[in-house]
């Protein structure tokens, strides 16, 4: 009998310690997630000078992190249960935490620092899609080849030349009537 209990409770034991490691691991991942977190809503929120703007930023932190500490909160109870003997399974652990990192981005990304630095960031990267543009422009034109630029003018003269035609033409329509009425 004592044999037959042994078996059990290394399957037991074996149960435990992998629900262990997979706690200890995620509780790393929640950490390092929290880190990275921090690390970004920083830099986001390190460049906001107006005072609304930074209370807004550090609401939508606070939001996130409690977000964080509820799943927290979470993991350890359905880590318990599963300890007490109820059955739950893996993913439940892997979609608690995608859930909270949606959810504590969304706190984050609701708020005015988030808007305002991608607003910044949007602003930067089109002035460099500019100065990438007029340093293309100017490497074609040294080279010898006809930019989009170039093209635009050469339209925007034909158009002109096309209204300067129309305005002769109509002018010596009416010079030509005159003279045939005479």
């Amino acid at each position: 009998m004592a044999d037959s209990q042994q078996p059990q409770a290394q399957n037991w034991n074996e149960l435990v310690e992998q629900w262990n490691e997979q706690f200890i691991e995620s509780l790393e991942d929640n950490m390092e997630a929290q880190a990275q977190f921090v690390e970004s809503w920083s830099e986001a929120v390190g460049e906001v000078s107006e005072e609304n703007e930074i209370s807004d930023g550090v609401e939508g932190y606070a939001r996130a992190y409690e977000t964080w500490m509820n799943a927290s909160q979470q993991m350890v109870e359905r880590m318990n249960d599963a300890l007490e003997g109820e059955d739950v399974e893996m993913e439940e652990f892997r979609d608690v935490w995608l859930n909270t990192a949606n959810e504590a981005f969304k706190e984050v990304m609701s708020t005015t620092a988030f808007a305002k630095m991608t607003g910044e960031t949007v602003g930067d990267v089109l002035e460099l899609q500019q100065q990438a543009d007029e340093a293309a422009e100017e490497t074609l034109h040294s080279l010898g080849f006809a930019t989009e630029g170039d093209v635009v003018e050469i339209g925007d003269r034909l158009v002109e030349l096309e209204r300067r035609q129309h305005a002769v033409e109509q002018k010596l329509d009416r010079v030509l009537e005159h003279l045939d009425e005479q």
